[in-house]
């Protein structure tokens, strides 16, 4: 390549400040035979812009002799993000409210194991936020060999929300894996989230044929494992699809999120308009649908209180975001000041 050559390239491994780049065409088609070393050109830092992250497409000023140089992340279709209760996503970004976590997929492997980590809420908090970013989202119950009931844990789950698929596997006996092979399509880019141990390595490793990923074992005792990725990265797959491994992820929380859980509830927000007046607060009214339904079992106490926690949760999290932001503009405005002294 030329020196101060502009290519478009893909995140494919972000480790602190550097990053490892697969150059691509126009056409956004990888070449995953090449690989560049990459860092940020001073912009970022000066100008606080957010930096690129795992699947994002980025312009690249090649260099012959060292690091290319990161000038510019293109427009994103899919972002994965969540709050960032630290205030700032990396070090030299200190005015970040969210964290965008991965970019640019097409699904959403949210997987879960069917021990102690099966977890209805959680499930329903990914599949939210997966339906906000407008991917595809499927709920992938590994470890069926360790599970009697399998046949339920799907019609619970499928329960939780009718737009998100879900599959029950077995990495270990190969139960199931047929039917995620229609999600693996050349050039697709699939994003794995869930907790830590749940076999998200083990489930790539099976899919590939090979040990791709690391793996470690869990705990018997509470089904909890360590991280086996300590990083986000991008790795393909012989069938050609793009995987996203991310570090388990044991909460997440939801912000700004009215839209995608609202899809993940649409039976309950269905209630919301049979009721008989229309601010009706779902407490104690007269002619409240959503009473009504918790009255003669067609809605879960358990699943009205998931949708509640999950509104209450997004609402704190936009009180705090404007907050922060608010904060930030006067920190900006009394320091330029001090520049002006």
């Amino acid at each position: 390549m030329k020196t101060n050559n502009i290519i478009t390239a893909r995140v494919s491994c972000v480790q602190k400040n550097q990053f490892t780049l697969l150059p691509c065409g126009e056409d956004k088609t990888v070449n995953s035979d090449v690989e560049l070393l990459g860092k940020l050109k001073g912009k970022f830092y000066n100008l606080g812009l957010e930096p690129p992250v795992v699947g994002d497409y980025v312009k690249v000023i090649t260099n012959e002799y060292g690091d290319a140089l990161i000038d510019e992340v293109l427009p994103r279709t899919t972002v994965f993000k969540r709050p960032n209760r630290s205030g700032h996503a990396e070090a030299f970004v200190k005015n970040l409210l969210e964290e965008t976590i991965v970019a640019n997929f097409d699904y959403v492997f949210i997987v879960t194991s069917l021990n102690q980590n099966y977890n209805e809420n959680r499930i329903a908090r990914f599949v939210s936020i997966t339906l906000q970013t407008g991917a595809k989202p499927v709920v992938v119950l590994s470890k069926a060999d360790l599970c009697d009931e399998v046949d339920l844990k799907v019609e619970i789950t499928k329960a939780i929300c009718d737009k998100a698929d879900v599959i029950a596997i077995s990495s270990l006996t190969g139960f199931g894996i047929e039917n995620l092979k229609p999600y693996l399509q050349k050039d697709k880019t699939i994003a794995l989230v869930g907790s830590s141990g749940v076999g998200k390595s083990t489930l790539l490793n099976t899919l590939n044929g090979d040990d791709l990923m690391k793996v470690n074992h869990i705990r018997d005792s509470d089904g909890k494992g360590r991280h086996t990725t300590t990083y986000r990265q991008l790795v393909k797959l012989d069938c050609g699809v793009w995987f996203m491994d991310t570090p388990g992820l044991r909460e997440i929380g939801v912000l700004d999120m009215e839209e995608g859980i609202d899809e993940t509830f649409s039976d309950v927000v269905s209630l919301f308009d049979q009721c008989k007046f229309n601010d009706c607060s779902h407490t104690n009214e007269p002619g409240c649908a959503v009473l009504a339904a918790l009255a003669d079992g067609t809605l879960s106490e358990e699943r009205w209180a998931t949708y509640q926690q999950l509104h209450q949760e997004n609402e704190w999290g936009k009180a705090k975001m404007m907050q922060i932001a608010r904060f930030t503009r006067e920190y900006q405005k009394n320091r330029y000041r001090g520049w002006d002294l």
